[in-house]
């Protein structure tokens, strides 16, 4: 099964708390409680978001987090890199010359498209979204050949 870390979900979570209110600065006790989490885990995720510059940190007693971009310039591939490194399908999707058969692979070059697919996906969607409702799924319609049965 694909899907990302817990902690680029809890990071995910925390950098929305920081865009739901960017014009503060937050402590990470503030952070972990408006996340859910525990101060130990947001600590963690703060060091490798602000490393990755999506995350300003603020020294002194007023001091804390903030974003350090507005939510719209932040991407959610941005998000999944700080935490994961580059994305990757496959090992050979980052990695040339990390597989024994990809001489002789016929599939690499498809798993690289599929792996630019979700790159891409994660890159068209920014911060800013997460903080947006979901949109409603839209209703299946019946085919008309079985509404009329």
């Amino acid at each position: 099964m694909l899907r990302v870390t817990k902690l680029t979900d809890y990071a995910t979570v925390v950098l929305t708390a920081l865009a739901a209110a960017p014009e503060r600065v937050h402590s990470a006790a503030e952070l972990a409680a408006s996340a859910g989490l525990e101060v130990t885990t947001v600590a963690k995720l703060l060091k490798p978001l602000a490393q990755a510059g999506l995350v300003a940190g603020f020294r002194g007693a007023h001091g804390g987090y903030r974003l350090a971009r507005d939510a719209r310039e932040i991407s959610l591939i941005e998000i999944v890199e700080a935490m994961e490194g580059p994305l990757g399908m496959t090992e050979c999707s980052v990695h040339a010359g990390s597989c024994g058969i990809e001489s002789s692979c016929g599939v690499r070059a498809n798993w690289r498209r599929i792996n630019d697919v979700v790159a891409d996906a994660l890159r068209g969607v920014s911060l800013a979204d997460m903080l947006a409702p979901a949109p409603a799924k839209p209703r299946r319609s019946i085919p008309a050949t079985l509404a009329t049965a």
